[in-house]
């Protein structure tokens, strides 16, 4: 049996209740999706806003997912907190802004890699042009690890830290979008490496696996490749509709979110197919009443622990970053703005 045949199977008997998939079906799943959209967009403000305000550093989890997944929620309608996204593009800003010198020896912040390609890419979400500060960053990206075929970020907060394809995603998506004319040719050498690495590597978990189709996609690296990333990544879809950070953990909204994203903004799968319809319902099922996706953290504490004012104490960071991918994922099953 085919996997396509397989999931249809699945789907016919556990989604939607055990009914058959017809249109009013698709309508209700779009219907849920809004309001399940709606209901997380608060706690994002929420948790986003509460991190700036006990804490002066940038993070990923807190800032940059909650604002893709908040500009994206207003590009198609939904209403947000614009005073809010002024404040944590602002927040993002000035913490680069507070480490430009160190950008411009090769020195950086911490978080290296990993903390720089995030905040690039929370601000290429909300609009924000290169200037000097961003120009110093991407100078810091060229020189950090420059002699190695990719940036590496041996953090011990997985999933979201510790995967270079991760780290060497964000990175890379930083010099796309921000690197100046001048550093063209040192660009293009480095994401000739980074290419090679990409196309001879195994991702091992989720997060390697979602984000080596992102960097496949983005450095146009051929369709047999991406093909075939994306296949794979489809093809660890669990029976309940989500995915699992590794395979000897159970499905969650983190590693579901970030599948489903990948797999649709990538162009990996249509709204319409089995896996997305499976996806969606495994995430409209596991929200919680007020609007987050809990998910159990794995990572080691390092820094003092503060109350953000998103739900589920010490799991607060990484159910905020699961929660922010859910949304971003739910938005990209909606018909209408492309």
């Amino acid at each position: 049996m085919r996997w396509s045949d397989l999931s249809l199977v699945v789907w016919l008997l556990v989604g939607a209740g055990g009914r058959s998939l017809h249109a009013q079906d698709t309508q209700v799943a779009w219907d849920e999706a809004r309001a399940a959209i709606q209901r997380a967009i608060p706690l994002l403000e929420q948790g986003s806003s509460g991190s700036a305000r006990e804490r002066t550093c940038f993070t990923c989890h807190n800032q940059a997912l909650p604002i893709l997944a908040i500009v994206e929620a207003r590009r198609r309608g939904f209403s947000v907190s614009l005073d809010n996204l002024e404040l944590q593009l602002e927040h993002t800003a000035a913490h680069l802004t507070r480490g430009v010198e160190n950008y411009r020896s090769g020195q950086g912040q911490g978080g290296q890699a990993m903390t720089a390609g995030y905040a690039l890419w929370a601000l290429e979400a909300g609009g924000r042009g290169p200037d000097d500060v961003t120009a110093a960053v991407t100078n810091y990206l060229l020189l950090y690890q420059q002699d190695q075929d990719r940036w590496t970020h041996p953090g011990k907060r997985p999933p979201s830290s510790g995967s270079d394809f991760a780290t060497t995603y964000v990175a890379l998506r930083g010099l796309v979008v921000f690197g100046s004319a001048d550093q063209k040719l040192d660009i293009e050498r480095r994401t000739n490496a980074i290419r090679d690495w990409l196309l001879s590597s195994t991702p091992r978990e989720t997060e390697d696996s979602v984000f080596h189709l992102r960097a496949l996609v983005l450095l146009e690296a051929g369709e047999r490749a991406v093909q075939e990333a994306g296949d794979k990544l489809v093809a660890t879809q669990r029976l309940d509709g989500g995915w699992a950070q590794t395979a000897e953990r159970e499905s969650d909204a983190y590693a579901t979110g970030t599948a489903l994203a990948a797999l649709l903004q990538t162009g990996r799968l249509e709204r319409d197919d089995v896996a997305v319809a499976r996806a969606v319902r495994y995430l409209l099922n596991t929200q919680e009443a007020d609007g987050s996706w809990h998910v159990v953290s794995r990572a080691e504490p390092f820094q003092t622990y503060y109350e953000s004012g998103f739900p589920h104490g010490t799991d607060q960071f990484i159910s905020i970053a699961a929660s922010s991918w859910a949304v971003l994922s739910l938005l990209e099953t909606l018909p209408g703005v492309q």
